[in-house]
């Protein structure tokens, strides 16, 4: 696929960016964004994503693009590129990092790659106190993830999950957690982002009337769970096989009930 993928598209406020117009940018760490997968040109979830570059532009700048700016964007880029890819858009201030203000309108950067479906897996995750600025954010910059990504496979793990100063799991570099308990689907409850896919599969769950619950899970609590998995805009579900040394126990059922409640959410054209 990736030798025929065409070249990206790079649009900065609905136009081609130049290399001079990205220049600014190379190293701007004060933005946020979201990803998602675009199918047919159409898009799942797409009031979440539009839901959190909203709040999150209002909470770094005091202001932000409005709904319909944002999908007028969204629509020219996915116009010159093909039906199926991956799309990040990224919102950032043009005055750029170590402020004290930030008065000008901000700015929406969107770029495109192939499309991606995840990992297959089972995946083993290493363990990793930590807990990122602003959780609540999907932010830029955030070397963490990829250094501790980088220090778990060095120890023969897949990836890492965080687990914060309370004891309890919170998400993984670039994941959310999910559990099963043999009844319910269980939520960790700590600080963290919530996932667009998140917020996808918790709404159909509650249309198909599977029991969610939201509970603190931790290490101790992992034995007595029936299955887990990590789930962001590539995939709702990859199956987790251990988590630190913890054994998890496979849940295809589980996997598929996910798979099954992401698929049941319509895809729009933005």
């Amino acid at each position: 696929m990736s030798a025929q993928w065409n070249p990206p598209i790079v649009h900065l406020d609905g136009r081609p960016a130049s290399a001079e117009a990205l220049a600014p940018i190379a190293f701007a760490g004060y933005a946020h964004f979201t990803a998602m997968q675009v199918r047919g040109g159409r898009i799942r979830g797409l009031d979440l994503h539009l839901s959190r570059l909203q709040s999150a532009s209002m909470a770094l700048f005091g202001t932000a693009l409005s709904d319909e700016q944002v999908r007028q964007h969204l629509r020219t880029a996915l116009q010159s590129g093909p039906a199926d890819l991956s799309l990040t858009a990224t919102v950032y201030s043009p005055e750029g990092e170590f402020t004290a203000r930030g008065e000008g309108a901000p700015r929406l950067l969107i770029r495109t790659g192939p499309p991606s479906s995840g990992p297959t897996g089972p995946l083993a995750l290493d363990t990793v106190e930590h807990e990122r600025i602003l959780p609540g954010i999907k932010h830029v910059g955030e070397i963490a993830k990829t250094y501790y990504l980088r220090q778990a496979v060095a120890q023969g793990f897949d990836d890492a999950a965080f687990v914060d100063r309370q004891g309890r799991l919170s998400e993984g570099t670039i994941w959310n957690l999910a559990f099963w308990d043999g009844e319910a689907v269980v939520w960790p409850v700590a600080e963290m982002l919530t996932g667009t896919t998140m917020g996808i599969v918790r709404r159909q769950l509650d249309r198909l009337g599977i029991s969610q619950r939201s509970r603190e899970v931790t290490i101790t609590d992992l034995p007595s769970l029936s299955g887990a998995v990590v789930m962001n805009s590539w995939t709702p579900g990859v199956p987790v096989r251990r988590i630190g040394a913890v054994a998890i126990p496979e849940a295809r059922d589980f996997l598929a009930l996910l798979h099954r409640a992401y698929e049941a959410e319509p895809a729009v054209a933005p």
